[in-house]
């Protein structure tokens, strides 16, 4: 029998708490025997963080009344044995809703006035500003509670035709996509811009964030909706009716918000839904699969997704046979082959990317930290060569090795001036990637595509504007892979001669590649160009309107910019470490041979003596390497019991 989304869900959750449980002993494990730099303990950090934080991003989207909030009921909220999202006759979900767990914040509704349209800041300026938004403490045990809570979503205003206009819900020029005004004039919008709901529901809790979008006109004035946060979900949901079919605003929404010319649809899920309005009693089941069939297949065919990307459900029916445990029921509402196929493919590609970034972080990992113990082993090999070299030697012999060690370790540190130099020269040029990919500069290019998308008349030459916005951008991630492969050859030459001169073993780390985020560039361009086709002309006439689009386009792009800079700045403290670690090693080796040589002079113990701690020694680093080995093959390994892959960590431990 197939799992559920909650059942999947659950596992996926196990499997990364499981994960991050081994990244945490791991870092104690290398802590404790020294094998922990720098660069090492950011990286361990970043994958625990990525591995604990990381969401799962589900967008429903439909235009009104088929049916979307009641689909939402059913997979997630069945267990309240009620509807938790508003889902009757007509319009419900009124404004953008998200739900979600942040455990640092009390379980919370939170609502954004309509009226912070009107200041020229985006979404995600107004998340950070907790005073703005309306906050209802809402009880996670309480159903009725939360669901008169969560009622607010679909709360409405009457406003002036002049109001709506500048809200962004009135356009004179597409008068068929404007709200019907009642008899005094008035027309009817959304009192809420954005809700987020914060609840530690047992999905929520795991990193599943479910977008619950409105209709096609909310969507439309809401650019950093439509060019951000649907873009970046993991899955996309398109909701049609079953009776209807694809109808022209359902096509409207699809050609110029979901699906770009080059864009897969393996994460875009087609539901018709409402299957249950066509089990007619005079038609006989073979009749009802057929009308059925036919209208999975006619809208495969509009939408151009593969036809098992068209699933036929009733949401209401699955919600009902949960609540009544009716088996028969729920398998008529085909809503477990749903929930079956969403989690196959959402949290089956989350966690391949995820399995994907481990793989790679412990291979780095375990590259620097045998590196360390091969300098250890070195100094080892050193020091009992040194030692050997002492036998039958008088006091005087043994009195001058010290004395050449006290001037080795002189002119160690008195060669730190390179390093110094190279420190001081990496810092400049670092300053240079933060100077071209700041925000500073990217406010500029902004400024530029605010002033050419603000002048007079249609904007017919759109595309050319973006495409020439993102060549300067992508022209600057070109830069700045030009001055990382110019810290890299300094790196290569430095490191060479620090090797040949002090006996390192330093290496550069892999040059950053930065064709990842030039190639997401592209992937943001083409979302932007496509959303601006012939049917958004109209729109970008108008100066608010182009405001909030490039508002929101500065959002995303600041993302990118900043993970960028992540990549580089990682990149740089990876040499870094690197040079610190062995220069704490050879300190650290400076200090072995002086206490030897005491020791030997003092009488306090003798050579065979230290040359057997020696040995001792060789043989701890071997057993600490094929720990290493172990412990992070061991983490890379998947599809484990929890219980018994930590078990054999401690084990081996």
């Amino acid at each position: 029998m197939s799992r559920s989304f909650n059942q999947q869900l659950d596992q996926h959750g196990a499997w990364r708490s499981n994960f991050a449980h081994r990244l945490q002993w791991l870092s104690r494990w290398l802590t404790e025997n020294e094998l922990l730099d720098q660069a090492v303990a950011e990286r361990l950090r970043g994958l625990e963080l990525q591995i604990r934080t990381s969401k799962v991003m589900v967008a429903f989207v439909a235009e009104f009344s088929r049916g979307k909030s009641e689909l939402i009921n059913a997979i997630f909220f069945a267990a309240y044995g009620r509807r938790i999202m508003p889902a009757s006759a007509g319009r419900t979900t009124m404004c953008p809703t998200e739900l979600g767990y942040d455990a640092a914040l009390s379980p919370k509704l939170r609502l954004l006035p309509i009226e912070t349209r009107l200041e020229p800041h985006s979404l995600t300026h107004w998340r950070e500003k907790a005073g703005r938004w309306t906050e209802i403490a809402i009880d996670v045990g309480n159903a009725d509670q939360l669901a008169q809570a969560m009622s607010k979503v679909a709360e409405v205003r009457w406003v002036s035709k002049d109001e709506a206009h500048a809200l962004g819900f009135w356009n004179e020029e597409t008068p068929d996509d404007n709200p019907v005004q009642d008899a005094e004039g008035r027309v009817e919008i959304p009192r809420w811009r954005h809700a987020i709901l914060n609840m530690p529901h047992p999905l929520l809790e795991q990193g599943l964030v479910i977008l619950d979008t409105p209709g096609l006109n909310a969507i439309g004035a809401e650019p950093e909706l439509t060019v951000s946060l649907i873009p970046q979900a993991h899955a996309v949901v398109f909701i049609l009716g079953a009776e209807t079919g694809v109808t022209r605003s359902d096509l409207s929404i699809w050609r110029e918000h979901l699906v770009t010319e080059t864009e897969g649809s393996d994460t875009r899920f087609v539901v018709l839904n409402k299957i249950d309005t066509m089990w007619d009693s005079l038609s006989t089941p073979a009749q009802i699969e057929l009308q059925i069939e036919r209208q999975r297949e006619v809208a495969a065919k509009f939408l151009e997704v593969p036809l098992v990307q068209v699933l036929p459900v009733s949401a209401q029916k699955g919600l009902q046979a949960k609540i009544q445990r009716d088996a028969r029921l729920l398998d008529a509402s085909r809503l477990p082959a749903f929930e079956t196929l969403l989690a196959e493919g959402v949290l089956g590609k989350r966690e391949t990317m995820l399995r994907l970034a481990v793989d790679a972080g412990m291979v780095a990992l375990r590259t620097e930290a045998e590196r360390i113990l091969k300098v250890r082993q070195r100094d080892l090999s050193e020091q009992a060569l040194e030692l050997q070299g002492l036998r039958g030697k008088n006091v005087s012999v043994i009195r001058h090795m010290r004395a050449r060690i006290d001037q080795e370790q002189t002119e160690f540190e008195g060669s730190n001036t390179r390093i110094l130099a190279l420190r001081s020269v990496q810092g400049k040029l670092l300053r240079e990637v933060y100077a071209v990919l700041g925000r500073t500069a990217l406010k500029e290019d902004m400024v530029r595509l605010s002033a050419a998308l603000k002048r007079p008349g249609v904007k017919f030459n759109v595309r050319k504007v973006y495409g020439e916005t993102f060549d300067s951008l992508r022209n600057n991630l070109r830069e700045v892979q030009a001055t990382t492969a110019e810290i890299q050859s300094m790196l290569h030459a430095t490191f060479r001669q620090l090797n040949a001169e002090q006996g390192f073993t330093l290496q550069a780390p892999a040059e950053p590649d930065l064709t990842s985020f030039e190639q997401e560039l592209s992937q943001i361009e083409r979302s932007h160009i496509h959303y601006l086709g012939v049917g958004n002309l109209l729109k970008l006439a108008q100066a608010d309107f182009c405001d909030k689009l490039v508002r929101a386009l500065a959002s995303r792009l600041r993302l990118v910019n900043e993970a960028a800079m992540t990549e580089v700045e990682r990149w740089s403290k990876g040499a870094s470490a690197q040079i610190d670690a062995q220069l704490k090693e050879r300190r650290r080796n400076f200090s072995k041979r002086i206490e030897a040589i005491e020791r030997i002079q003092n009488a306090a113990g003798n050579l065979d003596e230290r040359l057997l701690e020696l040995a001792q020694q060789e043989s701890s680093l071997a057993e600490l390497h094929l720990r290493l080995h172990e412990f992070t093959s061991a983490i890379a390994q998947q599809g484990r019991p929890a219980t018994a892959a930590v078990g054999e960590l401690r084990a081996a431990a």
